[in-house]
């Protein structure tokens, strides 16, 4: 039993919790709290990685989504009053135009917009349509009366202030249309399996870490946190829908490969015996452009085999969409796997063998 009103309304109130990359405080208090609520101890890792262990014994295993999102950085106070900026995160600036924002400066929160230089038609005519669309033709007009420099720095601001994007969330037929949903569609499907556990709905058949990451979006997120004891990582990241991919709106994802390379065999097989068995709607697709928290944990040199599982997603790293049907199609997958066993190498080398023989 997933309980859907909990995952959406997790949902909305994390994309509308700013939480850029760098500045990730107020959404991990945010989880903090909802797990406590639901029985459950938080622990931290030295980076302030959140994570929560479950079931008896050692965990054996590390389901990870990542809470931190796309955002900017104030790289220069400009002599017209304004802020130059930069994007933390791979995104594209033309994703950036006209996008209301929040500054984070030392000691106050200011709004504002971040505007092309040239803004106007009725003063740069077709020029407004013939500007690159980068990072160095963007700045942000601060909702203040701030004419130049010195204005800016009477004000507070300095080069470095964090800049977080306005999600500007909407429901609409099941669908949900909102900046952020990387990843926090993911942590918020997370919270309502935790739930689940927690209310005796959903067993667990092997120790696990629930980890939300706070720094997935500059690939370092699943670098570290995990126990001795863990063997295998499942990350829950979105999905690539667009051309050429399979991924779609009405069911879960199974990546079978990002850029870096194949996941685990024996992870990716068990993810899909898992579908099959439980009646779950998925999909499998391959990433060319794409890492995720595996990969990172990989890079990182942990022996623990890993795999992602995905909700659909959109128009990524822009204005973004998916669908419950998505979300609980993830949250059925997860269900089923935290109650599965550890599949071992012989397990899998046994079926190999038995294959061939047929």
């Amino acid at each position: 039993m997933i309980d859907t009103d909990y995952l959406l309304d997790r949902l909305l109130h994390l994309v509308k919790t700013p939480s850029p990359v760098g500045m990730t405080d107020r959404a991990v208090a945010l989880v903090d709290t909802w797990l406590r609520d639901l029985g459950y101890s938080p622990k931290y890792t030295r980076r302030g990685v959140l994570y929560v262990e479950v079931g008896d014994g050692p965990p054996r295993r590390a389901l990870a989504a990542h809470l931190d999102t796309l955002g900017a950085m104030v790289t220069e106070l400009k002599p017209n009053g304004r802020l130059a900026l930069r994007n933390t995160g791979t995104w594209a600036a033309r994703f950036a135009e006209g996008a209301r924002v929040t500054i984070f400066s030392d000691n106050a929160e200011h709004r504002g917009t971040i505007l092309p230089l040239k803004a106007s038609g009725h003063r740069f005519n077709t020029e407004v349509d013939t500007q690159p669309a980068d990072w160095d033709n963007l700045e942000i007009r601060v909702d203040a009366t701030l004419p130049d420099r010195a204005a800016l720095v009477a004000a507070g601001f300095n080069v470095g202030d964090m800049v977080a994007v306005d999600a500007q969330s909407e429901v609409v037929d099941g669908f949900i249309v909102s900046r952020h949903l990387d990843d926090k569609a993911g942590c918020a499907t997370l919270l309502a399996v935790l739930k689940s556990i927690a209310e005796g709905h959903t067993k667990v058949a092997v120790p696990f870490q629930a980890m939300f990451t706070i720094a997935e979006e500059i690939g370092i997120g699943g670098t570290h946190g995990f126990g001795p004891e863990v063997e295998e990582l499942l990350a829950i990241d979105n999905a690539v829908t667009a051309p050429n991919q399979t991924s779609r709106d009405d069911a879960v994802t199974i990546a079978m490969r990002d850029r870096q390379g194949p996941f685990d065999a024996r992870l990716t097989r068990q993810m899909l015996t898992v579908c099959e068995q439980n009646g779950i709607r998925y999909e499998r697709d391959t990433f060319r452009h794409y890492r995720s928290d595996s990969a990172a944990a990989v890079e990182a040199g942990w022996d623990i085999r890993v795999g992602l599982v995905c909700f659909s997603l959109d128009s990524s790293h822009g204005w973004e969409r998916t669908h419950m049907a998505s979300l609980l199609a993830l949250a059925a997958l997860l269900k089923g796997y935290v109650g599965t066993d550890i599949v071992h190498q012989d397990a899998m080398a046994g079926a190999s063998r038995k294959g061939e023989a047929e």
